[in-house]
C-alpha cells in the first residue's frame, strides 16, 4: 500500500494534502461555483491594482477551471475607483469556450458600457434593507428594486443574460435583523423580471444554517425555484461553509466565492472577506461534489496574486497548502495518516 492508500500512487515524499472523498447522502453530484474575486474581491481594496494584473488574474482563474466568472463592474468611477478600468479588463481577456464573463451594472449607462464591451451577461443588485439601499445604491429600497427589475428587463430584451443579487438578505449593520418576507419579495421581483439566477447575499457574514434554510423556504414560497437560487456568502463569523452545507441539503446548487477569500463590502461596517474559493472547493471535493475546478491551481493562483501585491490572502486552505509545499521543499514528508 502506498502513502495515498490502497489504489493510490503517491509515495510519502510526493504526498500533498487533499480532502478524502466521502459523499453524504442527499447532496448533489455537481454544483456551480461562481467566482467573484476580480470584481467583489477587489472593489474595496485600497491600492489601485494595475489593469494587466487584474486581467492576468482572470486568465489564471479560467486556467484553473473557472467557467463562471464575474470579471468587473461598470459603475461610476466616483463610486468605486478600483473598477474604473472595467472596459480595459474585459478587452484584455478571452474566456475559454463555454465560459462566462459577467459584469455588474447599476444603471442604464453601465448596461450600455457592458454591451459596448462585448459582454453577453450582466448582473444587477438590489437591497433587502432601506439603510443599505441608501448607502450602496443611492435610492430607497423600493426604488432600487424597481431600477434593478427595469435594468433586468432591458438587458433581457436586448439578448443579454442577467444574474441578480439581493444584498443584506440575512442581516444589516444598521438595521439588524432582516425581514425574510422582504428578501422573498425582492428575489421574486428579480426572477420575474428575467434574472436567470438570484443570489441571496449574506453581505456582512452573520447568517447561520437554520436562518439560511428559513430564508430559502420563504423565497421558494414566493415562487422562485431552488434551481434559480444562489448564495453569496461572507465569512465574517466563520459560518460560510456551514451555510453552504445547509443550502445544499435543501436544493441550492450555485455558490459565490472569491479566490483567496478576498473582498469585503465597502459600505458594510465589520464585513470581512468573501467565502474563499479554495475553502469551498476543499469541502465540495471532500463530499464528492464535482465543480470542475482544480484545487491546486486555485491555491497557486492565490499565492501568485498575494505575492504580486505583498498581502497574504485570508484563505485557510491556501495558507495550509502553501505551508505544506514549503515543508516538502525542505525535507521529505512523513506518510499521511491512513
Amino acid at each position: 500500500m502506498t502513502a495515498a492508500g490502497a489504489g493510490g500512487t503517491d509515495t510519502a515524499a510526493e504526498w500533498r494534502p487533499r480532502p478524502l472523498t466521502v459523499p453524504s447522502e442527499g447532496l448533489p453530484t455537481s454544483v456551480v461555483v461562481y467566482e467573484v474575486g476580480p470584481r467583489d474581491g477587489l472593489q474595496a481594496e485600497p491600492d489601485l491594482i494595475p489593469t494587466p494584473l487584474k486581467a492576468e488574474l482572470c486568465r489564471r482563474l479560467y486556467s484553473a477551471g473557472v467557467r463562471d466568472l464575474e470579471v468587473t463592474s461598470f459603475v461610476p468611477p466616483s463610486w468605486i475607483p478600483q473598477l474604473e478600468d472595467a472596459a480595459d479588463v474585459v478587452a484584455a481577456i478571452e474566456p475559454p469556450p463555454g465560459a462566462r464573463a459577467v459584469a455588474l451594472v447599476t444603471n442604464s449607462r453601465g448596461l450600455d458600457r457592458a454591451r459596448e464591451a462585448g459582454l453577453s451577461e450582466v448582473s444587477v443588485v438590489v437591497s433587502a434593507t432601506e439603510a443599505f439601499a441608501h448607502a450602496n445604491l443611492n435610492a430607497s429600497r423600493q426604488a432600487a428594486l424597481d431600477r434593478g427589475a427595469s435594468l433586468t428587463a432591458e438587458a433581457v430584451a436586448s439578448g443579454l443574460r442577467v444574474r441578480g443579487y439581493v444584498s443584506m438578505s440575512f442581516g444589516d449593520p444598521w438595521e439588524g435583523a432582516v425581514d425574510g418576507g422582504v428578501v422573498a419579495e425582492s428575489a421574486a421581483a428579480l426572477h420575474g423580471a428575467g434574472c436567470s439566477t438570484v443570489a441571496l447575499g449574506d453581505t456582512i457574514g452573520v447568517a447561520t444554517p437554520g436562518q439560511v434554510e428559513a430564508v430559502l423556504d420563504r423565497v421558494a414560497v414566493a415562487g422562485v425555484p431552488r434551481a434559480a437560487l444562489a448564495l453569496h456568502l461572507h465569512d465574517t463569523y466563520g459560518q460560510a461553509l456551514a451555510n453552504v452545507l445547509a443550502a445544499l441539503r435543501v436544493g441550492v446548487r450555485e455558490f459565490d466565492a472569491s479566490i483567496g477569500g478576498l473582498g469585503r463590502c465597502p459600505y458594510a461596517r465589520g464585513a470581512t472577506g468573501n467565502l474563499a474559493t479554495e475553502d469551498l472547493v476543499w469541502m465540495l471535493d471532500g463530499l464528492g461534489i464535482e465543480t470542475g475546478l482544480d484545487l491546486g491551481a486555485l491555491a497557486r493562483t492565490t499565492r501568485w496574486f498575494s505575492q504580486q501585491r505583498g498581502i497574504e490572502a485570508p484563505s485557510r486552505v491556501s495558507r495550509a497548502l502553501a505551508a505544506a509545499d514549503a515543508a516538502s521543499d525542505q525535507s521529505p514528508l512523513e506518510a499521511p495518516p491512513t
